[in-house]
C-alpha cells in the first residue's frame, strides 16, 4: 500500500511529509552526526516557516500539523477533488509549469517510474502516523462514488461496432421461428449454416439409399447377382454402399450408368421420382440461402466508420453536438440517411420508473439534413435548441449525467443494383454509440479534405483529430436566456437615449 503513494515534493524539508536521507555522499572530512542530532535537525526544518503555502483549515477542532499534510499529486478533475472527506487535509498547490488539461481528461502527474520507486522504498521504512493519516486519505478517496462511478466499465446498450448488446430469453413459444424456416437459416451463423447445409444433402442420400437396399433386398435382387434370366428391379446393386451410391447419382444426376432403377417394379420408378423432387426442393431452397447470406450487405457496414467522439462547440451562434461519418468504399451509398437515438432512464411524475427511453434526437429531418450524399465525411449536427434533450445541460452537468446516443445510417448498396433488376438494391445498415465520457465539450473536428490535382484528396488520416476552441460552459438554455437580457438592456438603453434627444 505504500508502494502506490504519490511523489512527494522534491524539497521535502519545506514540506516535512516524509523524512528523508540525504541521497549525496558525505564530504569526506565532514562530521557525522549521529541519529539523535539527525532528527534534532530535522525537527528544526520543520518547524521553520514555510512560504507561500496555505495554512490547513479547521475541522471540527482537529487542527492537522503539518507533517500529516499530504503530498503533492499533480493535477487531478473536480470531481475526485470533491470526493475527498472534509475532514483530510486538502492537497499541496501544483507545481510551476504544470500542464493544463481540457475538462473531460482525467490528468494524473508525470512521475518517473525511477523516482517513484526511490520514493517509495524511502517512505516505507519509516511508518509514520503522519503516513497512516495520509495513506487513510488516499483510500478514502479510491473508495468514493465518483471514483468508483469512473472505474466502473459502462454497460452499453449498442457497441461502438454497432452490435446490440441485448439478449431475448424465456421465448415461449419457439413455434414461430420454424414457421418462417427461411429467415431463421439465413440468419444462422456460419458453422451452424453448412452444418444444415450439409446435413440436408447427406441426410436425404442415405434415407433413399437405405429404401433402395431394403426393395432390392425384398425382391431378391441383391441374391440374384449375375443370373442373367432374373428380371431384376434395381441391376447392380449388392449392398448398402452401392445402394448409397445409386441414390446420390439419381440426386446429383451424375448418371454412371452402372446401377440404375429398371421398369420391372412400380416402386422403384415412384421411388425416383419422388427423389428427384425433393431433391429440387433442396436444390432451391438451400442454394437460395447460400445466395442470400453471401450476398446481405451486412459487411458493407464495416466501410462505414464513424467519428470516435462526439464535439459541442457553437456553430452559427449555435451549440451544437457534432459527430463525423465516412464511407471507405469508392461503390457509395444510394439514398443514405441518418438519424440518431437518445437512450436514458428517467422517471415520470407518477413515479414510474422508465428503462432505456428512447428519444429522437434530430439531425435535420425538418430542412431534409438528414438525407446525405456520402462521397466525402460529413459532420452531422445536432443544433441544441428548446426541444432538444440538451437543452439545459452544461458542460459540468455533462459529467454527471448517464445517456447513451444511437446513430443509425441507413443506405441501399450501389453494387446490389443488378440483381434486382437494375432499380435498386439491398439496404444497409451501420450503427454505433456515443455514451456521455465520449463527448468532448468545447472541440472541433479539423479539416480532412484538400485539393490537389484537380481532385478534392480526403485524408483519413486526420479523420479523428479534434482541435479546442472557446466555448461557454454554460447550457444552451442559460446562454439563450443571456442573450436575451443583452437584447433588452439593449432596448432599454436605445429608448432612453432616443428619449434624451427627443427636443423639448
Amino acid at each position: 500500500m505504500l508502494a502506490s503513494l504519490p511523489r512527494p515534493p522534491t524539497d521535502t524539508s519545506r514540506y516535512g511529509t516524509f523524512p528523508q536521507k540525504s541521497d549525496l555522499p558525505a564530504a569526506p572530512g565532514a562530521p557525522v552526526k549521529d541519529d539523535g542530532q539527525q532528527a534534532a535537525a530535522t525537527t528544526a526544518k520543520r518547524g521553520a516557516p514555510m512560504p507561500n503555502y496555505p495554512s490547513a483549515p479547521r475541522h471540527s477542532g482537529f487542527v492537522p500539523s503539518e507533517s500529516s499534510l499530504p503530498p503533492s499529486r499533480g493535477s487531478l478533475t473536480a470531481q475526485h477533488h470533491r470526493g475527498r472527506p472534509s475532514w483530510c487535509p486538502p492537497p499541496a498547490p501544483q507545481e510551476a509549469g504544470a500542464r493544463l488539461y481540457p475538462l473531460h481528461a482525467l490528468s494524473v502527474a508525470n512521475i518517473p517510474n525511477s523516482s517513484r520507486g526511490k520514493t517509495s522504498a524511502r517512505s516505507s521504512t519509516i511508518p509514520t502516523p503522519e503516513g497512516l493519516q495520509g495513506r487513510r486519505c488516499k483510500l478514502l478517496e479510491e473508495d468514493s462514488p465518483m471514483v468508483q462511478a469512473g472505474k466502473r466499465q459502462r454497460q452499453r446498450y449498442v457497441t461502438k461496432v454497432g452490435k446490440c448488446q441485448v439478449n431475448l430469453g424465456n421465448i415461449q413459444d419457439k413455434k414461430r421461428f420454424l414457421s418462417d424456416i427461411f429467415t431463421t437459416i439465413v440468419d444462422l451463423k456460419y458453422r451452424w449454416f453448412l452444418f444444415v447445409f450439409m446435413m440436408c444433402y447427406v441426410v436425404t442420400w442415405v434415407v433413399f439409399g437405405f429404401i433402395y437396399f431394403l426393395d432390392a433386398w425384398v425382391r431378391g435382387d441383391i441374391g440374384h447377382q449375375g443370373d442373367p434370366e432374373w428380371q431384376a428391379c434395381i441391376e447392380n446393386v449388392d449392398g448398402f454402399v452401392s445402394a448409397l451410391l445409386l441414390s446420390v447419382e439419381s440426386q446429383r444426376t451424375i448418371g454412371y450408368g452402372t446401377r440404375m432403377v429398371t421398369a420391372n417394379c412400380a416402386e422403384g420408378v415412384i421411388l425416383l421420382i419422388a427423389q428427384s423432387i425433393v431433391g429440387s426442393m433442396i436444390d432451391a431452397m438451400m442454394v437460395g440461402c447460400m445466395f442470400v447470406k453471401i450476398s446481405r450487405p451486412k459487411k458493407r457496414a464495416q466501410t462505414l466508420i464513424f467519428s470516435k467522439n462526439c464535439v459541442i462547440s457553437r456553430r452559427d451562434e449555435k451549440l451544437c453536438l457534432m459527430f463525423r461519418v465516412g464511407d471507405l468504399r469508392d461503390s457509395h451509398m444510394v439514398d443514405a440517411k441518418i438519424r440518431a437515438k437518445l437512450i436514458k432512464s428517467r422517471q415520470t411524475a407518477e413515479g414510474e420508473f422508465i428503462p432505456l427511453e428512447q428519444s429522437e434526437l434530430n439531425l435535420g429531418y425538418d430542412t431534409g439534413e438528414d438525407r446525405l450524399f456520402l462521397v466525402e465525411p460529413q459532420i452531422i449536427c445536432h443544433v441544441i435548441n428548446r426541444h432538444s434533450p440538451f437543452w439545459d445541460m452544461s458542460a459540468e452537468s455533462l459529467r454527471r449525467e448517464q445517456f447513451e446516443i444511437i446513430i443509425i445510417l441507413e443506405g441501399i448498396v450501389e453494387a446490389t443494383g443488378k440483381w434486382s433488376g437494375g432499380g435498386g438494391g439491398m439496404t444497409c445498415q451501420a450503427r454505433t454509440s456515443y455514451t456521455e465520457d465520449e463527448i468532448l465539450w468545447g472541440y472541433r473536428f479539423e479539416p480532412c479534405m484538400s485539393l490537389e490535382k484537380g481532385a478534392f484528396q480526403v485524408d483519413y488520416s486526420r479523420f479523428e483529430m479534434t482541435f479546442e476552441v472557446q466555448t461557454p460552459a454554460a447550457s444552451a438554455k442559460e446562454l439563450h436566456e443571456l442573450k436575451e437580457l443583452e437584447q433588452q438592456e439593449h432596448s432599454t438603453l436605445s429608448l432612453y437615449w432616443d428619449h434624451l434627444l427627443q427636443p423639448c
